[in-house]
């Protein structure tokens, strides 16, 4: 009778002693489709709208790098892609003169507008690269250019008082040109592409695609992917980096057929049944260059400004400058690098 009090203590002692069982994390609710349970229009899809007027406000960064030896053609193709004269002639040398000694870095800023879209586009060129007797390494100035615009970024981004909008000078994509040989990639070609693939978005093109029959086109098309894939060598667009299933049916269907893309460039008009095409003039006819069944080139330029523009940008952000900037931070023990800014602090505490 007497031992209630005693019992009830060891129980309290026992309550205190037990934890109490753990509670099972919420799960988030799976999104239900209530779209027939609205009462009215919300106006949600108005977001595209918003971002839309937003971007022809502001406009946009574009920064296209071309590679590749001299006479390929680049500065021709670029000026196509875009239609007008962004790109100065990369051979800008003539025969007489002598050409470069080292791989130089030339980046040439325009703004383009098209039905009130601003955009802000950089082209950087590298003559120089693959015409030396010796071209070890001439991928190493190319690399650097790379990293110090990221570099340039991070520093900018760490600022205590940043730029409300930061210059984006980063590299978001690189149109790497490959001589129309028929044969296979020269060494030059896959030791370039095995460095740089991890550092910015590689599109590898076939250039002066005119050159080859369609027999030779095809089968030179299907050597050069042969050859990336044994070398370990991935190009634009990245398997791993497909968001979805529609992605990558998307995808898979640009790296097995497309890619790398049988080119031919030119800002010559002439008139082909009555209508003023771009072309170029050959012994046997024009090579329309804006038709599929000459060559690739729309097909290049729909992938590259009307479908891919856009990952383009958020896969050099969100990869390639993360995967800079991660590493960085990792180097400097976790610190952001020292700014302008924070030198000019540092210095004044001192």
């Amino acid at each position: 009778m007497g031992s209630g009090p005693v019992e009830s203590k060891t129980e309290a002692a026992m309550s205190e002693l037990v934890p109490e069982p753990r509670q099972k994390p919420a799960v988030p609710m799976k999104p239900m489709g209530i779209n027939a349970n609205l009462l009215g229009y919300i106006g949600i899809d108005t977001i595209i709208e918003q971002m839309r007027k937003k971007t022809m406000k502001t406009g946009f960064d574009f920064n296209i790098m071309v590679v590749g030896q001299s006479g390929l053609g680049k500065s021709t193709l670029v000026n196509t892609l875009f239609k007008s004269q962004v790109s100065r002639k990369s051979s800008g040398w003539n025969r007489e003169e002598k050409i470069p000694k080292t791989v130089e870095i030339k980046a040439i800023g325009h703004v383009i507008e098209e039905g009130g879209v601003k955009m802000k586009l950089t082209v950087i060129d590298t003559p120089g690269f693959g015409d030396q007797i010796n071209n070890e390494n001439c991928w190493e100035p190319i690399e650097k250019y790379i990293n110090e615009q990221y570099e340039k970024f991070l520093k900018e981004e760490v600022n205590i008082a940043r730029k409300k909008r930061i210059p984006d000078t980063r590299v978001h994509c690189c149109l790497y040109f490959i001589s129309p040989t028929g044969h296979s990639l020269r060494p030059l070609d896959l030791e370039f592409m095995k460095h740089l693939s991890k550092v910015v978005n590689i599109i590898p093109v076939i250039a002066k695609a005119d050159t080859m029959t369609l027999e030779e086109k095809i089968e030179f098309k299907q050597r050069v992917r042969k050859e990336l894939e044994v070398n370990g060598i991935e190009f634009y667009p990245q398997k791993e980096f497909d968001e979805d299933l529609e992605d990558k049916t998307e995808n898979d269907k640009i790296r097995q057929e497309s890619m790398p893309f049988a080119v031919v460039g030119s800002d010559k008009e002439y008139q082909v049944n009555g209508k003023r095409v771009l072309g170029r003039k050959t012994p046997w006819g024009i090579i329309e260059v804006e038709n599929l069944t000459h060559c690739e080139f729309a097909l290049l330029r729909d992938f590259v400004i009307r479908t891919h523009l856009q990952d383009l940008k958020e896969v050099t952000h969100n990869i390639h400058y993360e995967t800079y900037r991660a590493k960085r931070l990792n180097d400097n023990g976790g610190l952001p690098p020292m700014t302008t800014e924070t030198e000019e602090n540092h210095e004044s505490n001192l």
